[in-house]
């Protein structure tokens, strides 16, 4: 599990923020689902691999039961969720007769997982996913929408540049059947053919070519030829597929959606170099049908994608016989941050979320104090007021070391003249000023000086 000192706690707390005002800037509703689902439901999506990281969740009441009806080997009945998916499935079904479709929902939550322990993975981490849902149908300009979201929050958040990874599953497929790719083939190529950009193209066309996927040399080698040929330059990249020979029902069918969620992104404020198409990208083999995406910074190529997503048929098939359409993005929050910590990238200059700090100069003026504090606040500023009675000099270590940068001093003769003095711990200065003009000196003195927020 990850736990943060309080300056990198700020810094992640504020990178959520930013995530959820670049969710809800596109219109996206918040959504909450508990921690735990019910067993039966948490465990149809996967199954097998899965129910392996699962962890179960049993009362102390329903266990003592299980033990007196020696039925210990029983599944326990709730589980933790394992991603924000098939919640999202779950509750879609079950309040289908009362959302508004296209369902636009976002939803930041921990999730669970038995992870094997290593640096960057860890068993409970955050996810922040936003979904497009439609009922039956979905038009592809929720497909355009999800990169227009991605780019502007991590242009908000100021990573440094990244790159908005586009592909469309049917093309993949249409293309591997127009070479003569049998389908049983097809799991085993895409497997192989998303190693590109990971593995040299060499040892990515030896196992396509090997024992265990069999593509004749050829045929492997023509395949990479197709999806790397123009990589980089997407209008090069549209005009090869459109010359492409004998092209599938498939192939001109994804080629169609690719394009038009291309040019749908670039109207919606993403610029070309933000945004490329990439014939490589894969993702999940069974889950996405359509558009997929993943998002890369450009310095840090090594930390993988850091928000990927796509289309699917029907997120509920389980649970409803409606058919739900959908498409979306997922932001691992925790390994993300965990990652450019790591690498120095994340700034943490501010260390207090207090903007000012009431000292106990003199003790029967307590009162004063907690009223000069409320003062303050009412007029939104951050303020703590100091509790104890210690000397000044603590009181003021105690505020310098927590990074607070005003402190408000206030003794007898400060009241008796109608005055306050504002020392500003990060320049060392102190200021008088009168007692009525405090909430507007606090104000700007912080203008001019704000601490650095985070990147």
């Amino acid at each position: 599990m990850l736990e943060l000192l309080p300056p990198y706690q700020l810094a992640f707390q504020r990178m959520l923020d930013t995530i959820r005002r670049g969710f809800e800037r596109f219109g996206f509703l918040p959504v909450e689902t508990p921690a735990f689902e019910l067993t039966d439901v948490l465990l149809t999506k996967e199954g097998g691999e899965t129910e392996k990281q699962v962890y179960f969740v049993q009362s102390t009441g329903s266990l003592e039961k299980a033990r007196a009806s020696a039925d210990d080997a029983k599944r326990p009945e709730l589980a933790l969720r394992f991603d924000l998916t098939v919640p999202l499935a779950r509750y879609v079904a079950e309040h289908e007769h009362d959302l508004n479709f296209p369902f636009r929902r976002y939803q930041i939550q921990r999730v669970y997982r038995g992870e094997r322990n290593q640096k960057g993975r860890y068993r409970e981490f955050y996810q922040c996913d936003i979904d497009a849902i439609g009922k039956d149908t979905l038009p592809l300009a929720y497909d355009a929408e999800m990169p227009a979201v991605i780019y502007g929050v991590f242009t908000e958040l100021a990573f440094g540049a990244f790159t908005i990874h586009v592909n469309n599953r049917k093309l993949l497929r249409g293309i591997l059947e127009s070479l003569g790719i049998a389908v049983d083939q097809h799991a085993a190529v895409l497997h192989e053919v998303d190693r590109l950009g990971k593995q040299d193209r060499a040892k990515v066309e030896a196992a396509l070519a090997g024992e265990g996927v069999g593509l004749a040399p050829a045929i492997a080698g023509k395949l990479l030829d197709t999806l790397t040929a123009h990589a980089g330059d997407s209008r090069a990249t549209l005009d090869m597929l459109r010359r492409f020979e004998n092209p599938s029902p498939a192939f001109t069918e994804g080629l169609a959606e690719l394009a038009r969620v291309y040019e749908g992104t670039l109207a919606l404020g993403v610029p070309e170099a933000a945004c490329t198409l990439n014939l490589s990208i894969v993702r999940g083999l069974d889950y996405y049908t359509g558009t997929v995406y993943e998002t890369f910074l450009d310095a840090h190529r090594e930390l993988g994608s850091i928000c990927s997503g796509g289309r699917y048929e029907n997120l509920a098939g389980h649970y409803t016989k409606s058919k739900l359409p959908g498409v979306g993005i997922s932001i691992g929050a925790t390994r993300l941050f965990y990652q450019l910590m790591q690498m120095k990238l994340i700034d943490v200059s501010r260390q207090s979320i207090a903007q000012a700090i009431v000292l106990a100069v003199e003790p029967p003026l307590a009162a004063t104090y907690a009223a000069l504090g409320t003062e303050l606040r009412q007029a939104g500023l951050n303020v703590e007021v100091y509790g104890g009675d210690d000397k000044l000099g603590k009181q003021l270590k105690y505020a310098d070391r927590g990074k607070i940068p005003l402190a408000i001093l206030l003794g007898q003769r400060e009241a008796a003249a109608g005055v306050v003095k504002i020392k500003d711990l990060r320049a060392n200065a102190e200021h008088e000023v009168a007692r009525d003009q405090l909430v507007e000196r606090v104000r700007e003195l912080l203008a001019r000086s704000e601490p650095a927020v985070v990147r």
